[in-house]
C-alpha cells in the first residue's frame, strides 16, 4: 500500500464520517457537496425498495422529507473496507448503526437500523465524493 492510498483511505473514511455527522444534525443541504452532481442513492428497507434518487436535488428532497419525521438522529459507523480501482475511483462497504427518534402522540419512538452501504467514490479536483450509494437497511427495530 502506498502513502497516497493510505491518505486516500483516510479521506474516504472522513467522507463517510462527515456524512453521518451532518445527518445527526439534520444538515441535509450541507451533505450534498459530499456527492457528485449526478450521484445516485438507492435505499432498501427490509429488502424492499424505499427510494431510488438521482442527482443532488432529488437526494436532498428525499433525505429532508424522511428526516422531518424524527427529532433526533444518531449514526455510528463501523467497518469501512475500501477497494481502489485506480487513483480516482474506489468502492467500499460501510456498516452503520442508525437510530431515529420520532414522536407517536406524546411518546418517543426509537427506530434502530443496521445498515450496510455499498459505495462508489470518485476523486474530483483532488477531493473524494460519493458517486453512488446503495443503502441496505438490513435489520430494523422499533421500540
Amino acid at each position: 500500500m502506498t502513502i497516497e492510498q493510505i491518505q486516500d483511505r483516510q479521506a474516504l473514511k472522513d467522507l463517510v464520517d462527515t456524512f453521518s455527522n451532518l445527518a445527526d444534525e439534520k444538515k441535509v443541504a450541507e451533505q450534498m457537496p459530499l456527492f457528485t452532481q449526478d450521484a445516485q442513492v438507492t435505499t432498501y428497507i427490509g429488502g424492499e425498495l424505499f427510494a431510488d434518487m438521482h442527482g443532488r436535488a432529488e437526494i436532498e428532497k428525499v433525505f429532508t422529507d424522511f428526516l422531518a419525521n424524527f427529532h433526533s438522529v444518531y449514526h455510528l459507523n463501523g467497518q469501512h473496507t475500501v477497494t481502489f480501482t485506480d487513483e480516482a475511483n474506489a468502492t467500499a462497504i460501510n456498516y452503520c448503526l442508525v437510530k431515529l427518534v420520532g414522536k407517536e402522540g406524546d411518546k418517543d419512538v426509537v427506530h434502530t437500523h443496521s445498515v450496510r452501504y455499498n459505495d462508489t467514490y470518485v476523486k474530483v479536483d483532488d477531493k473524494w465524493l460519493i458517486a453512488k450509494r446503495i443503502a441496505n437497511f438490513m435489520i430494523s427495530e422499533i421500540a
